[in-house]
């Protein structure tokens, strides 16, 4: 990979992981198109670390804030007892579903279901269940007043991400809604939720492709990217979180549903390879 591929790719990935039309998606099918090789679920999660420094510079003070909350729970004996301690146990109890299904369908994840036709039915299928949660969801809940049940459920969606084209964000903030919260707070759990995921993932991929590489990891490649990812990641994050407390995610659904058309018809005249 190149130093302009990686960069574009980058930036796609950036601009995509937040907003919910699935970065994986882009990152398989725009690659596809300009005949570029595939980058691979492991040049994804690893630029994916970009993304996780914009969450950790947009998110510092309710990070830190969390994370204080939780410590002091721990020394008091009484871990449940502020929201915000809460919050932080839904946020590492919610990464368990990914965790455990990301290690367990590893080598599917990575073969089968990077396929072009599994891509397009998940952007279609999830269009479908984002708006059903756009038209059932109550939205009148804050993420300060999530509970445990929905917490959970918001963290056993995200499990879903790992199917290409779900998005991981495009899941979480559909369940979010689903369970009651305001457009703006399913996006901000949604995002907050990411840290421990991207994380481990992230850095499980960069071990793995060390050691996988005899010429050592590239990092020019890799490190574009990733810098590339985090500066167009954090521009999302604003854009998206200041849409939604105005707009629907009307344009987001319709985008999956004419994105996953548009790849079906092109795998159907044999003009992509799935």
């Amino acid at each position: 990979m190149d130093p302009l591929q990686s960069t574009v790719l980058g930036l796609i990935q950036g601009l995509t992981e937040f907003l919910p039309i699935s970065s994986t998606a882009h990152l398989r099918v725009i690659p596809a198109l300009v005949g570029w090789p595939d980058p691979g679920a492991a040049f994804s999660a690893i630029v994916q670390l970009g993304t996780l420094l914009a969450v950790l510079v947009y998110f510092w003070a309710d990070l830190l804030r969390l994370a204080s909350a939780f410590f002091r729970g721990l020394a008091r004996r009484a871990p449940f007892a502020e929201q915000d301690a809460r919050l932080a146990w839904m946020i590492l109890v919610g990464t368990l579903p990914i965790g455990v299904a990301g290690l367990l369908l590893k080598d599917l994840i990575e073969t089968s279901l990077r396929s072009l036709w599994v891509v397009a039915a998940a952007l279609a299928g999830l269009a479908v269940l984002l708006g059903l949660a756009e038209w059932l969801g109550k939205r009148q809940r804050e993420m300060e007043r999530l509970g445990w049940r929905g917490g959970l459920l918001i963290g056993l969606a995200q499990a879903l991400a790992l199917v290409p084209g779900a998005s991981r964000s495009g899941v979480t903030i559909t369940a979010g809604l689903f369970v009651g919260l305001s457009r703006a707070d399913a996006a901000r759990f949604s995002f907050l939720l990411s840290v421990p995921a991207v994380a481990a993932s992230g850095l499980y991929e960069l071990f793995d492709l060390a050691k996988a590489s005899p010429g050592g990891i590239p990092w020019l490649a890799v490190g574009l990217g990733t810098a590339v990812a985090a500066v167009s990641g954090y521009a999302a994050i604003a854009f998206l979180l200041r849409f939604l407390q105005r707009r629907s995610t009307l344009v987001f659904i319709v985008y999956r549903l004419l994105l996953g058309g548009a790849i079906a018809c092109l795998l159907a005249a044999g003009l992509l390879t799935a």
